[in-house]
């Protein structure tokens, strides 16, 4: 019929699928509340304070909990009910909101209340995460991974645009500030747990080598990693990203209030433009066929954020600012989504929660330690030149991963356990 997609196309393929509608429904929605908490919080740390290291201690107290809690998280996801973990992250979530908007009513909040709340944040991303990405492969299948992890990176894009937009409205809104935003955070982790209760995710029979003793499972799981130098490069690339790139996401506040000269509003504008790049990138990459070189992907994707923020950081205009966000969120479109893909099809199913746990032990390790190292930096010098040369350096650090490993150069493949 005119005017309509193919069914063929593997992005329909996908969208038809109503247990896999389920799960990017709650993660869409997550993920806008997520995004949004992020930004109100950085925003009033930054109030409150006005220091970029204090900036740059919110990012930290997020990651802080992957790196201790990822593996297990991975382990759990193997386990135990895939359901039952996602809605008990998302309760935690639920309580930690509902708690900040008392101490904001009553005039009571400080910064460590902002540190907790964003470290408890991390704990439960620590916990979803392994869970409700592998769950999306039991969903659609090894055919359509690609597929559907760009649908859900679009759907993750959406929720970094809208929140923290939202919540730059309603902070500069007179009638509504930091308690309008956050009755706005505590009705969307509502709405998330109620869409919880609609998941439909396949039960799989567990293997046995899914019920070994916790150290030997967590051993199998490294090792594995170690014999995968695909799946290896991948791994040390994410933890210098996650450390040298990413962090200017936070940074973002303090760009366009001190070097941009914009209010909340505009800076919430501003960071929905590195949205419109992933958008972008996640939409080709939804409708494509057959993507085998998912490292040659990551790699390129990975190069033009780190070259992104470099450039980013001294421009001297809004408008260019923003177009550069844009051009570095196709980039990261592209890494964001290869790195799910290799994760997971780099290892056989009984481990799969088991590697993104690990995927997301090395984010927890690069983040932290990078928002704190930059934020140190930018005290000492400026807030644009720490990020610009920890890019350079990022970008120098990536290319022995991208010459000497079979990452760029073979398509992702299983190895014997």
């Amino acid at each position: 019929m005119k005017g309509k997609l193919p069914s063929n196309m593997p992005v329909v393929e996908v969208l038809a699928d109503r247990a896999f509608r389920a799960i990017w429904y709650v993660g869409g929605v997550h993920e806008i509340c997520r995004r949004m908490e992020l930004f109100v919080l950085t925003w009033m740390i930054f109030d409150i304070t006005g220091n970029a290291f204090s900036v740059g201690l919110v990012l930290a107290f997020n990651n802080i909990p992957r790196p201790i809690f990822s593996l297990f998280a991975g382990l759990v996801a193997d386990r135990f009910s895939r359901r039952k973990i996602i809605a008990l992250a998302q309760i935690v979530n639920t309580i930690v909101a509902a708690g900040l908007l008392v101490l904001i009513l009553k005039e009571a909040i400080v910064p460590w209340h902002a540190y907790l709340a964003v470290c408890l944040q991390g704990l439960t991303k620590a916990l979803d995460d392994p869970a409700r990405r592998t769950s999306i492969l039991d969903i659609v299948g090894e055919r359509r991974i690609v597929n559907a992890l760009s649908v859900d990176q679009i759907s993750n894009t959406l929720g970094k645009m809208i929140g923290p937009l939202l919540g730059g409205a309603l902070v500069a809104f007179p009638y509504t500030g930091y308690a309008g935003a956050y009755v706005t955070v505590l009705l969307a982790h509502i709405i998330t747990l109620v869409l919880i209760t609609r998941l439909q995710i396949p039960h799989l029979q567990r293997l046995a080598s899914q019920m070994e003793p916790v150290w030997t499972s967590l051993s199998q799981s490294i090792k594995y990693a170690f014999r995968n130098k695909s799946l290896l490069a991948m791994l040390y690339i994410t933890i210098i990203m996650n450390a040298l790139a990413f962090p200017v996401q936070q940074y973002i506040t303090v760009i366009g209030k001190e070097n941009l000269g914009v209010g909340a509003f505009m800076v919430g504008v501003l960071t929905t433009a590195e949205g419109w790049g992933q958008l972008t990138g996640a939409a080709l990459m939804a409708t494509s066929r057959n993507i085998k070189m998912h490292g040659r992907i990551f790699i390129i994707g990975s190069a033009a954020v780190l070259i992104m923020v470099m450039v980013f950081v001294w421009s001297p205009w809004y408008s260019l600012a923003f177009f550069l966000l844009v051009l570095g969120g196709v980039g990261q479109a592209g890494f964001g989504t290869m790195q799910s893909s290799i994760t997971m099809l780099s290892a056989p199913r009984e481990m799969r929660g088991r590697m993104v746990g690990l995927m997301s032990f090395c984010i927890g390790v690069g983040t932290p330690v990078g928002a704190i190292w930059i934020g140190y930096i930018a005290v000492l010098s400026s807030t644009q030149l720490s990020l610009s040369v920890n890019a350079l350096a990022g970008l120098l650090l990536i290319l022995p991963a991208a010459i000497f490993t079979p990452l760029a150069k073979k398509p992702t493949e299983q190895l014997p356990v």
